[in-house]
C-alpha cells in the first residue's frame, strides 16, 4: 500500500508488516506468582485481531524481586517458556510480531508481593511520590540482574517470540542507574553518565552473548526525563537531558542493540507520561487505597487524595506539570526526531498518545520516527488500524486521555472507563469484562 502507515517496517532482524505497535500496557491478568494465563493470551490477542504490526507486551519481570505488582506473568523461570510460546503463537495466528519487554522496577513499584517487601536500586533513596523503600544494589546484586536480563531473553527466544525490549523507560531499573536525578553511587556505576549507562551495556552484552546477534533487541528510553515536574520531586533534579540520552542511544547502538523506542518521564505515572486531558482525584483516591501501605508516603498520599481542597491543588499540579490536552498527541516527536538524526542507522520509534492516521502519517513522513507506539487508544478502540485501513482518519468514538483506564487497574481489569464513550455504564463493563473470554475452563 502506498499509505506509509501500512508500509512493512524492515529492523536487522525483524519486519513488522505496518508502523503502528501495541505499547506496553497490562493489567494484573495473571496468576500470583507469576504464572500466565488464558486472560494475557485473551488480552494480547485482541490487539493482534485489530490489526497492529507488533505488540510489545507488557512490564515482564526478569526477576522475581523486580516485580512492580502481584498477577503479571515474568520470564524469571523456565517453567514458563510454555505459556509465552502459547501467548506468541495466538499473535502470531494474526500476522503479528510479539515483542517481549524485559523488565525490573528496582525502586518503583506499585503494590509489593510477599517474598520482596523491598526494592533494589542504584540508590538507598526511597522513591520519593509513593515512599517504596529499597536496597542499594552491590555489584554482586548487579551481576545477578545483568545475567537475569540475558536469561530472559533466552527464554523470550526459546518461546518463539519475535524479540525484546529493554524497558530503560519511566523510572524503572534502567532508568534508576541512568539518571542523574536517582543515580547517586560514588563506584564504577555512578558519577558520570558514562558510568550510570555501565548497567545498561552491560545487560545489552549479556544478552548478545547469550542469544547471538539475529535476534531482535531494542531498548525503551525516557529522552527528557522532566525528574522534578512536581514539588515533590524538586529536591531529586530534572534528571537526563536529550543530549544525555543521545549519547546514550549511540552506545547502546555500539553494543548491539537494533531500535530506539522513545518515551518521556522519569517515573510511571508521569505528569508527561501518561499525559492527561484531566485527573480524576475522586475516582484515584477510590482506588489508591490499594498502595495505601506499600510505602511510607502513600496513606499520606490517600488521605490527600480523599480531601477536596488537598485533591484539587493535586491534580492542579499534575496537569500544570504535564501538557495542554490539544498537545498530547505526539508529544515526544521532537525527542525522537532529534534522536533519529544522531542514530540514523537503527529504527526510532515513538510514543506518546497518537490515534489520528494524519498525525501518525506526518510523524513518519516528516522524518520523527520510523513507528509509532500506541497504549490508551488501542484500550478505547482495539481496532484502531483496521479503521485506518478503511480509510477513517480517527476513531468514531477517540481516547479521550482521561487515565481511568490507569487509575483502575490496580483493584479492576484493565480496560476503557470512560463512560461518555458507550451508550451507557453496562455497554461498557461488558467491554472491560470481554478479557475474560474465552474463559480458562469450558
Amino acid at each position: 500500500m502506498s499509505d506509509v502507515i501500512f508500509q512493512p517496517l524492515s529492523f536487522k532482524n525483524l519486519t513488522v508488516k505496518n508502523r503502528v505497535f501495541r505499547s506496553n500496557i497490562s493489567g494484573r491478568f495473571d496468576n500470583y506468582d507469576g504464572s500466565g494465563n488464558q486472560v494475557r493470551i485473551n488480552w494480547e490477542t485482541k490487539f493482534a485481531r485489530g490489526g497492529v504490526g507488533a505488540i510489545i507486551s507488557s512490564f515482564v519481570p526478569v526477576h522475581a524481586r523486580g516485580r512492580i505488582i502481584p498477577n503479571y506473568a515474568t520470564i524469571h523461570r523456565d517453567d514458563r517458556i510454555p505459556f509465552w510460546r502459547k501467548v506468541g503463537e495466538a499473535v502470531h495466528a494474526h500476522d503479528c510480531r510479539f515483542i517481549m519487554q524485559l523488565s525490573h522496577g528496582g525502586r518503583q513499584r506499585d503494590v509489593p508481593d510477599i517474598q520482596y517487601p523491598t526494592g533494589q536500586s542504584s540508590t538507598a533513596k526511597r522513591d520519593p511520590l509513593h515512599g517504596f523503600e529499597c536496597e542499594r544494589m552491590t555489584t554482586a546484586d548487579i551481576a545477578e540482574v545483568v545475567g537475569a536480563f540475558a536469561e530472559g531473553a533466552r527464554r523470550a527466544r526459546e518461546a518463539g517470540l519475535d524479540g525484546v525490549e529493554l524497558h530503560g523507560a519511566n523510572g524503572y531499573l534502567i532508568t534508576q542507574f541512568l539518571s542523574s536525578a536517582i543515580n547517586d553511587r560514588k563506584d564504577e556505576y555512578g558519577g558520570s553518565l558514562e558510568n550510570r549507562a555501565r548497567f545498561v551495556l552491560e545487560v545489552v552484552r549479556a544478552i548478545r552473548a547469550r542469544v547471538g546477534s539475529d535476534f531482535h533487541l531494542q531498548m525503551k528510553i525516557s529522552a527528557v526525563e522532566h525528574n522534578n515536574s512536581l514539588l515533590v520531586l524538586k529536591r531529586e533534579g530534572p534528571g537526563n537531558t536529550i543530549q544525555d540520552s543521545i549519547q546514550v542511544c549511540k552506545w547502546l547502538v555500539e553494543a548491539g542493540v537494533d531500535a530506539i523506542h522513545v518515551s518521556t518521564g522519569s517515573s510511571f505515572p508521569h505528569p508527561r507520561n501518561p499525559a492527561g486531558s484531566d485527573l480524576d482525584v475522586e475516582m484515584l483516591s477510590q482506588t489508591y487505597d490499594a498502595l495505601a501501605s506499600s510505602g511510607t508516603t502513600t496513606f499520606r498520599n490517600l488521605l490527600l487524595f480523599h480531601n477536596s481542597l488537598t485533591g484539587s491543588l493535586f491534580r492542579k499540579q499534575w496537569l500544570d506539570a504535564g501538557v495542554p490536552a490539544n498537545q498530547i498527541e505526539g508529544l515526544t516527536r521532537p525527542d525522537a526526531r532529534t534522536i533519529k538524526q544522531a542514530v540514523p542507522q537503527v529504527p526510532i520509534i515513538c510514543t506518546g498518545g497518537f490515534q489520528t492516521a494524519s498525525v501518525i502519517r506526518a510523524a513518519i513522513d516528516g522524518g520523527d520516527c520510523d513507528a509509532v507506539s500506541i497504549a490508551r487508544p488501542l484500550v478505547a478502540n482495539n481496532d484502531l488500524v483496521k479503521q485506518f485501513a478503511a480509510g477513517r482518519d480517527a476513531a468514531e468514538r477517540p481516547c479521550t486521555y482521561c487515565n481511568k483506564c490507569l487509575l483502575q487497574v490496580v483493584e479492576n481489569p484493565l480496560g476503557c472507563y470512560d463512560e461518555s464513550r458507550y451508550p451507557n455504564r453496562e455497554v461498557m463493563l461488558q467491554e472491560v469484562l470481554s478479557v475474560y473470554q474465552p474463559p480458562a475452563f469450558q
